[in-house]
């Protein structure tokens, strides 16, 4: 049967390819992630949608009066995110606001002398302190900002209560103490972390109990119940609003960091995808979408660069074509999608035939090549009838039993000789065709003529 005019572009043959489309082999299906096996395409994705990055997340609404994020979980992973920080702050706070608490004791000293009263605001101050410390040390080691919030507040009943019993202990400093008071309501609003909450409660009891002291204890008037009154109701006002602001713009800033981490996140993957889709596009144009060699357009680049270095190197460089015999009678008796599968079996056992340095793609239509680097003609010839052995030995195919497979092979090379790869694939694709006009089934090389294996 006369062979098709599948050959190469420099002999003005047009290749011819099998006019049906059948399924690729496996191997895209499972190297190529953007393949498409129900319509035999590729789709540029890598397994998920591809989409844009996402718009700014919506700011998240904060509570007007505490300060808080709306949203339960929003507020959890907030805390969570500060959780560390809050502790070591509040470590570093409970410590100097006991060492201050206790430091007042010399007031006492200087107020009521050597009493009863003094050892009573001693041991009052003592047990502030040790207490403030104590729980310094727990919050530091075992604080969760998230979960354990009557922890931290703890520390702020302590002081409050401490704060309110030195009013009855020693009533004639009430004015010194009216200062203290408002000192330690703003440090409980911005020195001291903790929710606007539990600091607005313990900033009130402090207020409403020392208010009570002084007028039950130091027996003062109205009118400077009045003014007391008046300054702590501003103190906690203006803590109060000054916490609420700080909370919201912290609030504010852990979203926008949120938000840039979400979009940089994005961008990563956005970045991964669009390398994978080039990786893809890489692969489609390198191989051979039936056969899974190289495609003819990546053949000659790669053959080409070991040619050029086995010219610059000084070492021999050969080539053949393989061609599978009576290809367009299997496409004509048993169908194209027949012919695709043998095209398949023949690539894969050429592939498994040769030495891991050559170089082999598919030419078009039935025509396969192959570049040996480093490999004299009397070698290649070796290479190319181990190919012809085992393509021989093909058990045959369950829909063609009485058709054995056969290739002839077509060898040409060059060693000292100033040639270009075109010129060698001419070389080759003369031989061939005299290997097909002697017979097929036939190794042949081209300064040799015709030699039946």
């Amino acid at each position: 049967m006369a062979r098709q005019s599948c050959t190469t572009w420099m002999t003005g043959r047009r290749p011819c390819i099998s006019s049906t489309r059948s399924s690729p082999p496996p191997w895209i299906a499972l190297t190529t992630p953007g393949y498409d096996e129900r319509h035999g395409s590729f789709s540029m994705n890598t397994g998920r949608e591809s989409r844009p990055l996402s718009s700014p997340i919506t700011r998240d609404s904060l509570n007007w009066l505490t300060g808080q994020f709306r949203q339960p979980s929003r507020e959890s992973m907030y805390r969570r995110d500060i959780d560390s920080r809050v502790r070591l702050e509040t470590c570093l706070a409970l410590s100097v606001a006991a060492l201050v608490f206790g430091m007042f004791a010399i007031s006492d000293y200087y107020y009521t002398g050597v009493s009863t009263e003094l050892y009573l605001l001693l041991a009052m101050r003592i047990l502030v302190v040790v207490s403030c410390l104590a729980l310094a040390f727990v919050i530091g080691r075992w604080g969760n900002y998230s979960r354990k919030g009557w922890l931290h507040a703890l520390p702020l009943w302590i002081l409050a209560t401490g704060i309110i019993l030195i009013v009855p202990l020693r009533p004639e400093s009430l004015s010194t103490q009216v200062t203290a008071v408002v000192v330690a309501t703003m440090a409980f609003y911005l020195l001291i972390p903790n929710l606007l909450p539990v600091v607005a409660f313990a900033s009130l009891y402090l207020s409403l109990g020392f208010l009570a002291s002084a007028m039950m204890v130091a027996d003062i008037p109205a009118v400077v119940a009045l003014r007391i009154l008046l300054l702590l109701i501003m103190t906690n006002a203006v803590g109060f609003f000054a916490l609420l602001r700080l909370e919201k713009l912290q609030r504010k800033q852990f979203a926008l960091l949120q938000e840039e981490r979400v979009q940089n996140r994005q961008l990563v993957e956005e970045i991964a995808h669009r390398q994978s889709l080039e990786t893809q596009l890489r692969m489609v144009a390198e191989r051979d979408a039936l056969t899974g060699l190289d495609s003819r357009s990546h053949f000659m680049k790669r053959a080409e660069a070991l040619l050029l270095r086995s010219q610059l190197e000084k070492t021999p460089f050969s080539l053949f074509m393989i061609d599978v015999d009576h290809f367009k009678a299997i496409n004509d008796t048993w169908g194209h999608s027949q012919g695709d599968r043998v095209l398949t079996a023949i690539a894969g056992t050429c592939k498994r035939s040769l030495r891991p340095q050559d170089v082999i793609g598919r030419f078009g239509g039935e025509e396969f090549i192959v570049a040996l680097p480093n490999t004299h003609l009397k070698d290649a010839r070796m290479v190319a009838e181990r190919v012809q052995k085992t393509v021989a030995e093909l058990p045959a195919m369950e829909e063609m039993p009485d058709h054995r497979l056969t290739v002839t092979i077509g060898i040409a090379g060059v060693f000292h000789e100033e040639t270009d790869l075109p010129a060698l694939i001419q070389q080759a694709d003369r031989a061939l065709y005299a290997g097909k006009h002697g017979g097929r089934n036939r190794v042949v090389m081209s300064h040799e003529g015709t030699h039946e294996t």
